[in-house]
């Protein structure tokens, strides 16, 4: 076969080094955004402090300082924090290092390739407070450039290796492969081992209604087997991130103040958010031309990209979360039980965004509002069908269930299925095994516990 020249068309996204600045931006937190503008303060001479920009005042008057509030009061109101209390939290969170740092000395230690060992950097970056992995291999494949031709598959192998570093069920993404990880880390021999990890591969939920008969059959072992690997699976850890330094007790600066104006509900980006940050004209007017100046000129360009990335990371936020407030005004009015149905590639539609953008402007961006402080994902919630044709979102049924079982007689405390049936006497079909799901996000005990729990306190 001799060789041959052809021409082969062939469309190619590449995502120019502007274009990358912003999405890096766009996705940091407040205060991650604050440190990227004094670092580049420091190293950009064109860029100056801007000392006419507004001050940072909030909503009734409050001072920035005021909105800085901790991850533990996430949904609850602010709480001011001064400038001392912020020194003593620093002290101590030196002195217990966080997951994130912890994966990142073994990573480290290990014999890995460095595009390896920088794609893991990046699953351990996107872990939550818990140690899961939530993101997706298709959203960090777009944050590396594109010359390095990284692929979402080429995650793959990073998430399995951040997987085999302690703590054990660490970059799980699911409970049923935190507890699975954590098991197949243990010794082949360890009692139970076996019939737990056929009942975390798939079967939790007949567990956690204690459905016994079933899950001898759907396990293929005798009762006595199964409440040895019970007892193993409650020497388990569901959240093996929890244990080192809590994110949730860092910090943070509300991107968004929403409030009540003239009977309407609106978002205001925060002051206290914003970069005092500009051009510093006489440096910029009195550049010399020339190949000599290059270096010059290219810091020059720098700072004008970087002004134009933060106007389009407020302007970007503030469409998100204007979007956010329309749909949502039921919640700002009447709380959770009034949360609609809202997805991120409906918000995206709605604005011409791509769904990655949106998703990048609801993590790690937060909204103070009059009922507390709230990521702005938290008001993203899947649509369930109701008797009457219409939706109710997800949050909707988990804040009826709250009441539900806040309302119960201790006594007889309330089991799933009839949780399902009284929300379906409001028109809410969720099954059973949908409301299991809702009562262990929201960390609510089973109905048996419960029941002890009265039992003991009787």
């Amino acid at each position: 076969m001799s060789p041959a020249i052809a021409l082969r068309l062939r469309q190619h996204l590449t995502l120019t080094p502007q274009v990358q600045q912003a999405l890096r931006l766009l996705q940091m937190s407040a205060l991650e955004f604050a440190q990227e503008m004094e670092q580049a303060l420091a190293v950009n001479p064109f860029l100056e402090e801007n000392p006419e920009a507004p001050a940072a005042v909030t909503r009734d008057g409050a001072t920035a300082e005021e909105f800085v509030v901790s991850h533990e009061h996430s949904g609850s109101a602010s709480t001011p924090v001064s400038e001392r209390e912020q020194e003593d939290w620093g002290g101590a969170a030196d002195a217990q290092p966080t997951l994130q740092e912890h994966l990142r000395e073994q990573l480290m230690m290990s014999g890995m390739g460095e595009r390896d060992r920088a794609l893991a950097h990046m699953i351990v970056d996107s872990l939550d407070d818990d140690g899961y992995f939530k993101a997706s291999f298709e959203e960090l494949a777009t944050l590396v450039p594109a010359e390095y031709d990284v692929r979402a598959d080429d995650f793959l192998a990073a998430l399995k290796l951040v997987q085999s570093l302690d703590p054990a069920g660490v970059g799980a993404r699911t409970l049923e492969e935190c507890l699975q990880l954590q098991l197949e880390a243990l010794p082949a021999d360890t009692p139970g081992r076996r019939a737990a990890l056929a009942i975390v591969q798939g079967h939790l939920p007949l567990l956690a209604n204690r459905e016994w008969a079933r899950l001898q059959h759907a396990c293929g072992c005798d009762e006595a087997a199964i409440h040895v690997a019970r007892s193993l699976i409650r020497t388990l850890d569901p959240r093996p991130g929890h244990r080192f330094g809590a994110a949730e007790a860092r910090y943070v600066i509300p991107d968004v103040i929403v409030k009540k104006a003239r009977e309407r509900w609106v978002a205001l980006i925060n002051p206290a958010s914003l970069p005092r940050v500009r051009l510093n004209r006489i440096y910029a007017d009195a550049m010399p031309k020339g190949a000599a100046h290059q270096s010059l000129t290219r810091q020059l360009q720098e700072a004008r990209w970087l002004l134009r990335s933060i106007e389009q990371r407020f302007a970007t936020i503030q469409r998100v979360a204007d979007a956010i407030v329309a749909r949502q005004r039921g919640f700002f009015e009447y709380g959770e039980v009034a949360m609609k149905p809202l997805t991120l590639k409906l918000i995206a539609g709605e604005l011409g965004l791509h769904e990655s953008t949106v998703c990048r402007v609801t993590n790690n961006k937060y909204m103070a509002t009059p009922r507390g402080l709230f990521e702005f994902k938290h008001f993203f919630s899947r649509r369930l069908a109701t008797d009457n044709g219409g939706a109710a979102s997800a949050t909707a049924v988990r804040a009826v269930m709250k009441e539900l079982i806040a309302a119960e007689d201790p006594r007889a405390p309330l089991s799933d299925a009839e949780l399902a049936r009284l929300l379906a006497q409001q028109g809410l079909r969720v099954a059973r095994r949908t409301i299991t799901k809702y009562r262990a996000l929201m960390r609510m005990p089973s109905v048996d516990v419960r029941r002890a729990d009265m039992r003991r306190n009787a």
